[in-house]
């Protein structure tokens, strides 16, 4: 599929394709664990460990010198989110560390909590599980609801993120694309196929309930902060940034990747024709070289992972 790099640029789809597209990523019949290099791809940690007061749940894999962190959307989990990227990411270059948010897969319990300041909320245990784990310096993988949280972490602790990616992220909400996540709140109108996965991860009472409350959360920031989410945090962004665009992305419009590129200084922008909100997923070889060129490109700390390429 073409790629197209842009510099600065500046409707939704049905409601049924935002559906599709919005939850496609939860279903384990699109993708699956590459069998090739089998030894690498066997070699993946599954642990909790204890921050900030609860178990968060966790996978490593690779022994790379350079560490990634995944960062999953709404009601999101390593497997569910990220499974081309544990395992075909190379685990020559890369330590790949793949999480849960509290209340997200088997970060339970505790259950999801929806303070007004849960994207910082996760920033913090976020940065605090690396702490843990031990790594100074790493980058982040983040998608949707994890792009903002990568992007607020970013902000936060310029001093240990090597690099960024994101994609279906934004650092607002408008008024006139509430209504679009409202269509969705009610999980009766989905397909069995797109609640299937969502029920065999969390139950559906647990899945009923936190969807809904992620709704009120995320439009909350309409009515209560102007639709602002991250505006302000951009411009404290210091490392190399790649923003990924499905044009094809029926809850994430074209204005949201323009305003990212403009506001995150020296960031680069690429535009997938074909891609939607899971492009990740569905164009997984061509998203991961893409994203392994990025992250291997000269900068500080990288040219011992490129010599070995």
């Amino acid at each position: 599929m073409a790629l197209i790099v842009t510099s600065l640029r500046r409707g939704h789809s049905a409601l049924s394709s935002t559906v599709r597209i919005l939850r496609r990523s939860m279903s384990t019949k699109n993708f699956g664990i590459a069998t090739g290099n089998e030894a690498h791809a066997k070699a993946i940690v599954s642990e909790k460990i204890e921050v900030n007061g609860v178990q968060l749940h966790y996978e490593k894999t690779g022994v790379g010198k350079h560490k990634l962190l995944l960062l999953p959307g709404a009601l999101g989990s390593t497997r569910t989110d990220f499974a081309p990227q544990i395992a075909n990411l190379d685990k020559t270059h890369f330590t790949v560390i793949g999480w849960d948010p509290r209340g997200y897969g088997k970060s339970r319990p505790p259950d999801r909590e929806w303070p007004s300041d849960y994207f910082r909320r996760d920033v913090d245990d976020a940065a605090a599980l690396m702490q843990k784990l031990g790594h100074k310096k790493y980058s982040l993988l983040g998608w949707s609801d994890g792009g903002i949280t990568s992007l607020i972490l970013a902000a936060k602790y310029p001093e240990r993120i090597k690099k960024l990616v994101v994609w279906g992220a934004n650092a607002y909400i408008k008024r006139e694309e509430v209504p679009l996540f409202e269509g969705i709140r009610d999980i009766d109108t989905w397909s069995e196929r797109m609640r299937a996965p969502f029920m065999a991860l969390y139950g559906e009472d647990y899945f009923r309930n936190q969807w809904s409350r992620w709704i009120d959360a995320y439009c909350a920031y309409v009515t209560e902060r102007d639709g602002d989410i991250c505006k302000d945090d951009l411009k404290n962004i210091a490392c190399p940034t790649l923003i990924v665009h499905g044009q094809k992305d029926p809850a994430i419009v074209q204005e949201h990747p323009d305003y990212l590129h403009a506001h995150i200084k020296g960031s680069r922008l690429i535009n997938m024709p074909e891609g939607k909100h899971n492009l990740h997923l569905r164009y997984a070889d061509e998203f991961n070289k893409m994203v392994t060129e990025f992250l291997l490109e000269d900068s500080t700390g990288d040219d011992e992972e490129k010599a070995k390429l």
